[in-house]
């Protein structure tokens, strides 16, 4: 089936497929907010409706949470298995947005029209961009170029909750060939990207305790000891004076860059002092001799994201405190196994601990790192589609946050997912006034539309 004619379609389309875009973006789907549960299964109802339009065998599946909605089209070739999510983040504070965040707007900017609304890049904007792409294709050849199915998911934003005992449950009608998610973004907003590297996450929260209650720091200071004073010493130690981690362990599973990808990175150019200076900094502070991307996207990091204990009110109060506290994640790479990091951790803080002194610790998740293999053809294909539609070459790249629906797809599926977005890093996702460039959303239909003909 030939190419030219959908993406003409594409084109001539535009307008009505903004207008449906923002028929979504209007329902306020906010899965972690009971008070908006209606919403979500309104969200829901709509994708099944839209995509019962074009053809798809499509049901909204009841969870102990929000409905999954999964359909099925009929087409030649591959099983292709899409997944996105309908939820959203919540709108607060509610006073900083230009207008009704569910009221979605068409807005120019010096650098093009955007859509303005919650949900507009995160991610409906881009579950849409496939939607819409599979609607050209049918409407201009009366049928689709592949297998294809759709899984979207309604609690995205609140931990997906339901997402592993469904996908168990549901196992042999999730299977596909190749699965594509579309939760990413573009890199500098210019270049396509596929990512294969998303780095896993532990999280920890200790609390150290020394002396049974608050001490006067007159009457015990000197002679008592300060759990303040402890965990400071124990965060200190965290690093060496080289920026490496130096929980024992901590390196174990981690891979060296593949020669092909680090020249990839490299051609990228990446201005680490203007992305470092847009938020006030000049130096990277992470391993030395490693690159600003190897840091953000293949290395391991450890980060104190947040420290209490004693009085922190105003003025001042001379107390020793009883506890003090911390919050510690790990992001992780290649195979470094979450238990290991966490169980080798504790080892660290418990040896650190004085006489006098008690640890407590509260955990807080544990995912994997992902690492999506190119030796799959369906990943060069990729890219040489969107390298097309950009006019750039496409690069793989990592992302230094964690999705871990492309781990599950692996680990509990078996199947290669491959992570393409249209996102730009101004979009403000999770924030007030949230938007999504129409050019993005343009040629992110365009890029679906040549990825499915490359993959076909």
């Amino acid at each position: 089936m030939p190419l030219d004619p959908v993406l003409a379609r594409i084109d001539s389309d535009l307008p009505q497929a903004i207008s449906r875009l923002q028929e979504l973006l209007r329902i306020p789907s906010i899965s972690t907010d009971p008070a908006y549960k209606g919403d979500c299964d309104t969200a829901a109802d709509w994708l099944v409706a839209d995509l019962n339009s074009i053809g798809f065998r499509a049901e909204k599946r009841p969870t102990p949470g929000h409905p999954m909605v999964v359909a099925h089209g009929d087409g030649p070739g591959p099983h292709i298995m899409f997944y996105g999510h309908y939820d959203v983040q919540p709108v607060d504070p509610l006073v900083l947005w230009t207008h009704d965040p569910f009221d979605p707007v068409i807005e120019d900017t010096a650098k093009g029209p955007v859509i303005r609304a919650r949900g507009a890049s995160d991610d409906k904007g881009q579950l849409m961009t496939f939607i819409e792409a599979c609607r050209a294709w049918k409407s201009q050849h009366g049928t689709l170029p592949a297998h294809i199915s759709f899984f979207l998911e309604g609690e995205e934003e609140s931990g997906s909750p339901s997402l592993i005992p469904f996908m168990r449950a549901h196992a042999d009608e999730l299977r596909s060939d190749i699965a594509l998610i579309c939760d990413t973004g573009l890199f500098a907003d210019k270049t396509p990207s596929i990512v294969t590297m998303l780095r896993g996450l532990v999280g920890e929260q200790i609390t150290i305790t020394g002396p049974s209650k608050d001490l006067h720091s007159g009457m015990y200071g000197g002679a008592a000891m300060n759990p303040i004073r402890v965990l400071s010493r124990i965060i200190a130690a965290l690093h060496d004076d080289q920026g490496r981690v130096t929980v024992p362990g901590f390196y174990d599973g981690v891979p060296e860059l593949p020669p092909e990808v680090a020249a990839q990175w490299q051609a990228l150019n990446f201005d680490h002092k203007g992305f470092l200076g847009a938020v006030g900094l000049s130096d990277l502070a992470g391993e030395q001799g490693r690159s600003a991307l190897e840091m953000l996207w293949s290395r391991p990091t450890c980060e104190v994201n947040g420290i209490w204990g004693g009085y922190t009110g105003d003025g001042f109060k001379t107390v020793l405190p009883s506890q003090a506290h911390a919050k510690i994640s790990f992001r992780l790479v290649g195979q470094q196994d979450p238990a290991a990091i966490r169980t080798n951790f504790r080892a660290f803080v418990r040896a650190m601990l004085p006489p006098d002194c008690t640890v407590e610790f509260h955990e807080h998740g544990a995912s994997p790192a992902g690492q999506m293999s190119i030796d799959n053809p369906a990943f060069e294909a990729a890219r040489a589609a969107l390298s097309d539609e950009w006019g750039v070459p496409a690069a793989y790249v990592g992302c230094g946050g964690s999705i871990p629906i492309a781990g599950y797809f692996k680990d509990i599926l078996g199947v290669d997912a491959m992570l393409i977005g249209f996102a730009k890093d101004d979009d403000a996702i999770h924030s007030p006034n949230e938007k999504y460039d129409v050019e993005s959303f343009h040629k992110g239909i365009r890029s679906w539309a040549r990825i499915l003909a490359a993959l076909t």
